[in-house]
């Protein structure tokens, strides 16, 4: 087993979290950060635990032999540039969600990586999650049949009580409210549903509250996707929302359906007059130290281990849900302008 040394792009609240959870790896250690802030070497290695230091120049990070991995945490607009320069150092790279802003910028990302034989993977850590798992192996067993209908829904009012507020309202790293957290449920969706797409729909709208006037985006849109086995799905990113944190979920089969955390079967013969329950802990919080990252993690680092692409989060599969994800925002900009995804440039 293999011993990974990671350099952290970016020291925020999300850093934070990651170094935790890497650091909770059986493989991996982290031994480097890099911010644009100067940063106390010896404090940042007596809060993680380990000795860390810290550079203001990404690039003599990068050029660091000791470094195996990078985990950029920074800025969304700044991705592209970071996960390029990292792939082109020869580093295996950890990307926090958005990939990159643009569509051009995230397959300029994948094909870095593809060129320089470097694996990716991108926090899209809701799949690790006991609820995905579960409502997967749900899936998987056949218990709710084949699926024709799913929808999968974030709800997260993301105001000024939430670390992201500050950056967050901005269309440069914001982008969408698809974009910015509600891919999460989008890309849980295409778990869970599988197939490929055939086009999407979108509308996008704003709340009239003064408390998320600072946006400069429509912080509230559904996205209606038609695969190409015929199946429908629905996903809503709403992070104008004034309730609690809702990871919604509705699958329908052609032997049941799946509610959140109850289920129906006809194949177990539950009763169809009232739901089954599951156990399974749901996704009900936005805060960065409840993400299930150390899971996600650690299935990377065995991957690399193997030789292999990360399982359910690899730099092409998540290429896949940016694909509809930057879709709806066109069919949204478009007034619900159909677009199909062979038609994306």
């Amino acid at each position: 087993m293999k011993k990974y040394n990671v350099g952290i792009i970016g020291y925020g609240w999300a850093a934070t979290a990651h170094i935790e959870a890497i650091n909770k790896t059986n493989q991996a250690q982290v031994t480097a950060i890099y911010s644009s802030r100067k940063l106390d070497d010896a404090e940042l290695s007596a809060k993680h635990g380990s000795p860390i230091k810290s550079y203001q120049n990404l690039d003599e990070m990068l050029a660091s032999p000791d470094i195996h991995v990078v985990d950029i945490t920074s800025y969304p607009s700044q991705h592209r540039d970071q996960a390029v320069a990292a792939a082109n150092a020869k580093k295996h790279i950890i990307l926090e969600k958005p990939m990159a802003n643009s569509l051009q910028e995230v397959r300029e990302i994948v094909a870095a990586a593809k060129a320089n034989g470097v694996k990716g993977c991108v926090c899209f850590e809701c799949r690790f999650s006991n609820q995905f798992q579960v409502t997967k192996a749900v899936i998987d067993e056949g218990l709710l049949g084949s699926l024709h209908y799913g929808e999968v829904d974030y709800y997260h009012g993301i105001g000024p009580w939430y670390g992201q507020f500050r950056w967050n309202t901005g269309k440069k790293d914001g982008g969408s409210a698809l974009l910015t957290a509600g891919c999460h449920a989008l890309d849980a969706l295409l778990m869970v549903m599988g197939g490929e797409i055939e086009s999407v729909t979108s509308f996008s709208t704003k709340t009239q509250s003064e408390i998320f006037k600072p946006y400069e985006y429509d912080t509230t849109s559904v996205t209606l996707i038609h695969f190409k086995n015929g199946a429908v799905g629905k996903a809503a990113a709403v992070v104008d929302c004034l309730q609690p944190y809702y990871f919604h979920t509705h699958l329908c089969g052609s032997q049941g359906s799946l509610l959140d955390d109850k289920f129906h079967s006809m194949k177990l013969h539950t009763d169809k007059h009232s739901w089954s329950k599951l156990s399974m802990k749901m996704l009900d919080s936005g805060d960065v130290s409840d993400h299930p990252y150390q899971s996600q993690f650690q299935a990377f680092f065995d991957a690399l281990d193997a030789g292999k692409d990360m399982p359910l989060t690899s730099f092409t599969e998540a290429q896949r849900t940016f694909e509809v994800i930057f879709a709806s925002d066109k069919s949204a900009a478009q007034g619900g302008k159909p677009v199909r995804i062979s038609d994306l440039d």
